[in-house]
Formats: C-alpha cells, structure tokens, sequence
C-alpha cells in the first residue's frame, strides 16, 4: 500500500545497530502503526533522504 493513498503517515528516523555499527533507519508508518517503507544507510545522507521522501509522497 502506497502512503499517497492514507489519510494519514509520518516519517521518523532512528538509529539500529547492525553488526554491531550503528545505522541510520528512516522509516515511513501509517497512523495504524504500519510501516509503509524503510531505509536504512551506514551514514547520514540528505540525497538519499530527500529520495526516499519523494517517494513516498508524489508530486
């Protein structure tokens, strides 16, 4: 389900440890708490954020 087509959605980003590095996830979650999309980067990257926000929200 693509979030264009909720009422409702936010981003968040958080940090995870894989391998025991840490990561970036941004995540896209519905107002029922489902995650729509994720992201994950070894590091801090605004391209590839902006990216994926435009992703999920189209033009």
């Amino acid at each position: 389900m693509r979030a264009g087509n909720l009422s409702r959605w936010y981003a968040d980003e958080v940090f995870v440890k894989v391998n025991g590095k840490l990561h970036y996830l941004w995540r896209a979650v519905d107002h029922e708490g489902e995650v729509l999309e994720f992201f994950v980067s070894k590091t801090r990257d605004k391209t590839q954020a902006l990216k994926f926000l435009k992703k999920l929200w189209p033009s």
